[in-house]
């Protein structure tokens, strides 16, 4: 994934560098017929001085220079904001001449777990937005401790299987290819079909076994994202996840996306919806003042501050399995409320992986960001936020819109990856909606869903 995206800005700066030096070749090109003739070049540099080789010099960069603000204006206005962090990215404190890399790691080594509920919840979990996958095209993931193959067969349907061929273990995802609507086995040429896992081709053997077959899992793509199904039991899905209709018919376009990785439990997550009074301490102060926990109460940006209105319930049947958070926000800047930007938002959650954050604003346009939480391990979990938003709605609002999320999430972000779980947490009864929604929570657990469990310095689970 990250990969992809990196390619795309590395393009877009390839791009402009060859524009740029084929300029600067025009440049040079014009300025060589022109000293060519001496009399002329060395009267030109002579009597004109800047207006000789120098010039041109000067013009070169000033034609590169515009270039690279063109490139980086037309990225800002119209590309997808695209922001990916990496595990030690955010939410650690690197200090005495320590790398990020290396707080991140003493604190996951030195950090109190406490007494954590299941580690992979039942319930759909994305793994690939659609446009990460072309036809013909296989990639290797990493989820809920598996590896797993995703790969598009011809007839444009995705498929997701285990990543390990039965015969001698070779990873499907690492060199296989698609042939047709089957995965072909890099090591041996084995063929197993997408929708069942079925082996259906060994290019050397008389007979394809009965048995031979790798296990596929429960998929869907809706709203321009592959999820798979879990369940710790094999249960086939007890739910759908909602097709956003706006997506499907193109009234509403992707306009970006960023990725996080959290070391915590999936629970600690979506509780943040009902954890009401969170909001006006943590996020209170103004995006301005960044991330950073040790510097967000700075009086610096005190003049900018966010007021929030938040109420948490769990929808009835048939839709026991979702829960709606309903968030106020207003803005003040000096004290004035700027009610311009008052912004309602319905957070819609489906399961315990899948949260709908719709907008509907006068000013604004209407759109959605899809908050997905995957657990990669046990204590690691990849939370990605998808916008789309309305055509009709310059780029620019909804890229900000994921942006503001973006920092106020990393500040959550700081808080999971340095706390410890309480299984009975202390609670006023202003808290009571925390309690409500562990109760809610607890169904996407089965009496085998996997603990996670120390032995000594190992993990089993």
């Amino acid at each position: 994934m990250r990969m992809m995206d990196s390619q795309n800005m590395l393009t877009g700066k390839v791009a402009a560098a060859v524009i740029g030096l084929a300029v600067c070749g025009m440049f040079v090109i014009q300025g060589g017929e022109t000293l060519g003739s001496t009399s002329i070049g060395y009267s030109t540099w002579r009597e004109t001085g800047l207006l000789g080789a120098p010039a041109r010099v000067m013009s070169c960069i000033t034609a590169g220079l515009f270039l690279l603000a063109g490139v980086w204006l037309y990225r800002l206005l119209y590309s997808p904001l695209v922001l990916l962090r990496t595990p030690d990215d955010v939410g650690y404190i690197a200090e005495d001449g320590r790398s990020k890399a290396r707080a991140a790691n003493e604190v996951r080594r030195r950090r109190k777990i406490g007494d954590l509920p299941p580690v992979y919840p039942n319930g759909w979990y994305r793994v690939l937005d659609s446009h990460m996958l072309e036809r013909g095209e296989v990639k290797n993931v990493s989820v809920l401790g598996e590896q797993l193959a995703v790969f598009r067969g011809e007839d444009g349907i995705a498929h997701v299987m285990d990543a390990y061929c039965p015969h001698l273990g070779a990873n499907l995802a690492v060199g296989g290819r698609v042939v047709g609507n089957c995965l072909e086995c890099p090591f041996h040429g084995w063929q197993f079909r997408g929708d069942d896992g079925k082996c259906v081709k060994i290019p050397y053997a008389e007979k394809v076994p009965e048995f031979a077959k790798v296990s596929p899992w429960h998929s869907c793509e809706v709203n321009s994202q592959i999820l798979v199904w879990f369940h710790c039991d094999g249960e086939d899905p007890h739910w759908t996840v909602p097709e956003q209709e706006e997506i499907t018919n193109g009234e509403w376009v992707y306009r970006g996306r960023t990725e996080h990785f959290i070391n915590a439990h999936i629970e600690e997550i979506p509780e943040n919806a009902a954890d009401v009074a969170h909001l006006g301490h943590l996020h209170t102060p103004g995006i301005v003042s960044g991330v950073d926990l040790r510097y967000t109460n700075s009086k610096t940006w005190e003049f900018v501050r966010h007021d929030w209105k938040a109420q948490w319930e769990p929808e009835s049947e048939p839709n026991k399995h979702c829960s709606q958070m309903l968030v106020k926000h207003a803005l003040t800047v000096f004290g004035c409320h700027w009610s311009l930007l008052d912004v309602s938002v319905v957070a819609r959650q489906v399961g315990p992986g899948v949260v709908f954050l719709q907008f509907d604003h006068s000013f604004l346009g209407r759109g959605v960001i899809m908050h997905c939480v995957t657990p990669v391990e046990p204590l690691l979990q990849c939370v990605s936020h998808t916008i789309f938003y309305q055509s009709s709605i310059p780029p620019l609002v909804p890229k900000f819109i994921l942006k503001a999320e973006s920092i106020q999430f990393e500040r959550d972000v700081m808080i999971w990856n340095n706390k410890k779980y309480i299984s009975k947490p202390l609670l006023v009864k202003e808290d009571s909606a925390i309690q409500k929604h562990r109760r809610w929570y607890s169904q996407f657990y089965s009496e085998n869903s996997p603990r996670l469990q120390y032995q000594h310095d190992t993990l089993n689970f």
